[in-house]
């Protein structure tokens, strides 16, 4: 195989035995270098992991090293465990950050470590958890990192060799392998230079079928369409149900193959699945959180065939699933970051932008941003576009879990941890101090709660350990024995409600009575948790939970069909699978916390049984391929 220059510049670090960190465009071929690493392990007969920030990639990047490793590859996820003892193992981040915590041994047979998406680390909600995988990362494990282009990455770098005492190499490519042509729609007109904006009167909207005839004039489909919000994605597939993408042969090969994915993956009889029957027929299609991942997942094999010409889309479509188009289009360069819209990161659009221009078989991508005159100026789109990337930064939060593990394992010296993170080696004294504040109120917190007595960490403290993210109100249920009487529908609401998130305005329906004293039970705990928290100046707030799917969890325990349990709540299929996933994760740590009982262990398990049915088994899906 012929590599590109900055391909065979990691490759030849990695063989020398270096770490490496690789910041190249979307797109360039940047999981060359994490195959090499693969199959030089394999021959070698040592371990590598591979890390994924999210979900789908994991299940994404497990069929695609299967087709070329066989039986060496395994999955760990919170939702699948397939072949968990294979030599290339691919796990969710969080779960190596756990096993590094909790049962370091576990990993002594794996040589490299790769981070795909490494860049994450400045997530605000997720980041800690790549913080703190890189912090304690086991002394005799190699990292290749993998990123869209990092600023900063040689200050990245020497933070990593500053921990670990051994050199790490970095690798940059700016160059793209196929160029991008950008593309503009302001008051219904396209131009290819967004200065020419700057000439436009404030009169006409944009309107989609002219911006979709301009791209059809100059064959550029296959696109992807990204729009922020799931039901802007449908409304504007929908607005193009007339506009037919297909030839008769290709319709034919379509439908067929659709057909057949929606009878592997029981989708036949499903509302959302027929409801998307005449888009599909005309080479359309929308995909988000909120669809069945079955759903999801025939969505993107359609697309992989080159057969559907255009796909709505959210922008986790964007992260590492390796779904390239000829272009790319943007409904808006705005997008909610926590509760704020605001325009898009630099680094973020290129993430999305990355996917235009499909390597060995375009000479140039192109990317189309709609523009609203009213909300951005050409100068702040120019910004986005042709800014620099931004720097990545700590987001460090250490958990209550994770300072629990390092207690027990370094008491109070737990504090001379905190000069490892890159939080430390970024900022400077005034907000390192308000860092180690926030950690010793939390270590005070836990102490005055009774995690730790005596120097040591009492059962409730063992307990709160294991359950990532919901220790408090967890540990505080364990310690008055409510966890113990719960029968096994209550314990699957109380999981269900510990890890759900309501929407912005979104209601709760009524409480089944099953639920109601267990509700008012854990709001009790929840506010006193949170007046500690607020004395303690600690922030963010722990999860407090919300019981909007007791009724749902309550009718799936039963052995309700899907369609009944759809019919109990306004949250969408796609993120009632997820909840009902992650409700199995928080049941498999209280399993995994050596201090339940054995009456605890096997109610979680049997719940874990029952829940894990139908749409919900993720392993049924990716062993169905």
């Amino acid at each position: 195989m012929t590599y590109d220059r900055f391909q065979q510049e990691a490759i030849d670090y990695i063989n020398q035995g270096y770490s490496v960190i690789v910041s190249a465009p979307t797109g360039s071929g940047k999981t060359a270098i994490a195959e090499h690493v693969i199959e030089t392990s394999l021959t070698n007969k040592i371990g590598v992991l591979y890390t994924a920030p999210i979900k789908a990639l994991s299940n994404q990047k497990f069929r695609d090293f299967q087709d070329q490793f066989k039986d060496h590859i395994g999955i760990l996820t919170g939702d699948v465990s397939i072949n968990p003892g294979a030599q290339v193992l691919i796990m969710t981040t969080e779960i190596f950050r756990n096993k590094i915590l909790d049962e370091p041994e576990s990993l002594e047979k794996y040589s490299w470590i790769i981070f795909d998406e490494i860049h994450y680390i400045d997530n605000p909600e997720r980041g800690t958890v790549w913080e703190e995988s890189l912090m304690f990362l086991p002394k005799h494990m190699n990292i290749l990192g993998l990123s869209a282009t990092i600023p900063n990455i040689k200050e990245f770098a020497s933070w990593i060799e500053s921990i670990h005492n051994k050199p790490v190499k970095i690798v940059i490519e700016e160059k793209r392998p196929v160029p991008l042509h950008f593309f503009f729609q302001g008051q219904n007109e396209i131009m290819d230079k967004p200065e020419q904006l700057k000439r436009l009167k404030f009169d006409k909207p944009n309107k989609l079928l002219p911006l979709i005839n301009y791209i059809k004039q100059r064959a550029g489909f296959p696109a992807i369409y990204f729009v922020f919000g799931r039901r802007k994605a449908e409304e504007l597939a929908s607005e193009l149900q007339n506009f037919n993408f297909l030839s008769r042969e290709e319709r034919i090969q379509i439908t067929s193959l659709f057909d057949n994915l929606c009878a592997r993956y029981d989708l036949t009889n499903e509302r959302t699945a027929q409801n998307m029957y005449h888009l599909i027929q005309a080479g359309i299609a929308y995909h988000h959180a909120g669809m069945l991942p079955t759903l999801k997942e025939t969505i993107e094999r359609l697309f992989t065939s080159r057969l559907l010409k255009i796909i709505f889309t959210t922008e986790t479509f964007a992260l590492g699933i390796n779904m390239p188009a000829r272009s790319v289009i943007f409904d808006s360069l705005r997008k909610f970051y926590g509760r704020y819209a605001r325009n898009l990161k630099t680094r973020d659009f290129y993430q999305m932008a990355g996917r235009a221009g499909r390597r060995g078989i375009d000479t140039e991508g192109f990317v189309y941003c709609r523009l609203n005159l009213h909300k951005m100026k050409f100068e702040e789109a120019s910004r986005v576009i042709y800014g620099k990337p931004e720097e990545v930064r700590s987001q460090l939060n250490t958990s209550y879990a994770t300072i629990l593990n390092l207690y027990e394992k370094h008491k109070d010296e737990l504090f001379k941890i905190y000069p490892l993170s890159l939080h430390c080696f970024q900022f400077r004294k005034n907000e390192q101090k308000e860092a180690l504040r926030l950690i010793a109120n939390k270590l005070k917190l836990l102490k005055e709660s009774g995690c730790i007595a005596n120097e040591a960490l009492t059962e409730k403290g063992l307990f709160a350990k294991a359950v990532y993210g919901y220790e408090l109100l967890l540990s505080e249920l364990y310690e008055e024995n409510i966890l113990e009487r719960l029968d096994e529908f209550e314990l699957g609401m109380l999981a269900a409600a510990i890890v759900f998130e309501p929407r912005k305005n979104q209601r709760l329906i009524q409480l089944p009575k099953s639920s109601r004293s267990l509700a008012n039970t854990c709001a009790e705990i929840s506010e006193k948790i949170k007046q500690k928290e607020r004395l303690g100046r600690i922030y963010p707030f722990s999860k407090q939970p919300y019981f909007n799917l007791s009724s749902c969890m309550e009718a799936w325990l039963r052995g309700a069909d899907f369609s009944k349990v759809l019919e109990l709540t306004d949250t969408d299929e796609g993120e009632i699978v997820r909840y009902f996933r992650m409700s199995m994760q928080i049941l498999r740590e209280i399993i995994d916390a050596r201090v339940a009982s054995h009456i605890l262990k096997e109610k979680a398990k049997k719940v874990i049984h029952i829940i894990n049915r139908g749409i919900v088994d993720a392993e049924k899906q990716l062993r169905e391929n």
